[in-house]
């Protein structure tokens, strides 16, 4: 190949390049980033009048199709079916840093660890931070629910180990999570 060849290939080479970035750069900016909420974190989503009676009916502002509901007043979790009925519902034991409103997907999930509290925890399913403290789902190994120490800030939702192993198997990677008030 002559030296003309070679220089006109490469230009063509590092125009593909940079058309391939280009598009590549274009696609991602219209995606949006899961560990973020949908709404900004100082609007509320709509109230709809809930049925503290009936715990097991879903949150009505909580949308629609496949997903973990998770209302932060009444410290429970829904584990809702593409159908919207709900798979199974719990209460929960938050910690001292609540997520704000939103809609959310599952970032990464750990079989075991260590708490933020330095407590043994398993089935950990994590989906957002806050100010850098990171909020998920998780089960003590000894089985414990304590309140949080207020003066510590932690992320960890608690649940009891049974709903630590159904919400392991349910929420996967990218699953939707939804934080109503």
């Amino acid at each position: 190949m002559s030296r003309s060849s070679s220089g006109f290939v490469a230009g063509l080479t590092a125009a593909a390049v940079a058309a391939i970035g280009f598009l590549a750069y274009q696609a991602s900016a219209g995606v949006p980033d899961p560990a973020k909420p949908e709404q900004s974190p100082g609007a509320s989503a709509p109230r709809s009048p809930r049925d503290r009676a009936n715990p097991a009916v879903v949150p009505a502002e909580s949308g629609a199709g496949e997903r973990v509901v998770y209302s932060v007043s009444e410290d429970r979790v829904w584990l809702v079916e593409a159908s919207g009925k709900p798979r199974i519902t719990f209460q929960v034991t938050p910690g001292s840093v609540d997520p704000a409103p939103g809609t959310y997907a599952v970032t990464s999930r750990s079989g075991t660890v260590t708490g933020s509290d330095g407590v043994p925890i398993e089935h950990v399913v994590r989906f957002t931070t806050v100010d850098g403290i990171t909020i998920g789902f998780s089960a003590a190994v000894d089985g414990s629910t304590p309140k949080p120490d207020p003066s510590k800030k932690t992320g960890g939702i608690r649940e009891s180990r049974a709903h630590g192993n159904a919400m392991w198997e349910f929420a996967t990677i990218s699953k939707k999570v939804v934080v109503v008030p």
